[in-house]
């Protein structure tokens, strides 16, 4: 098979790579690209860990082919934090000690990133619900909503 050339967006850089026509977006991105912070969990779509964006949309790496990155704009962890100015939700999952392993709370952050752009001010029931497709074994999902919702008033409060 040949390499397929992609030019794309990600976190906001102009990217160029070449992937194998079946090289998922994950794969691309941790070993082509050296950006590591998305996980694979599962490799089914079913745990959330690989959580990027491509067009404002959230989706499971694991399952967007390299190729499907053509044009697009992708957002991952590693571009939440600007310069050594962390994301209110990456402090606040600090300060509410929403994480603990590290293997899902890549992809919880940028769920939860994807669901304050969609829905500034999303009751907890909605978070919840938002939030459902990320697995989390360590931690338990009470701190983890009590952070998003703190993030959530602290940049609406911002704004």
């Amino acid at each position: 098979m040949s390499k397929i050339h992609v030019t794309t967006k990600i976190n906001g850089d102009p990217t160029e790579f070449l992937c194998e026509p079946d090289e998922t977006l994950l794969d691309v991105l941790r070993d082509r690209l050296g950006m590591t912070g998305s996980k694979e969990g599962c490799g089914t779509g079913d745990c959330g860990a690989c959580s990027v964006t491509v067009n404002g949309r959230l989706v499971c790496s694991c399952l967007v082919l390299g190729a499907e990155a053509e044009g697009a704009e992708v957002a991952t962890i590693e571009g939440m934090a600007e310069g050594d100015q962390l994301h209110p939700l990456q402090r606040h999952f600090i300060e509410h000690a929403a994480l603990q392993c590290g293997i899902c709370t890549p992809g919880i952050l940028v769920a939860a990133k994807s669901l304050l752009e969609h829905n500034p001010d999303p009751t907890e029931e909605e978070a919840r619900y938002w939030l459902a497709g990320n697995l989390c074994r360590c931690t338990g999902y009470d701190k983890i909503i009590r952070a998003v919702m703190a993030a959530g008033k602290e940049m609406r409060e911002a704004s």
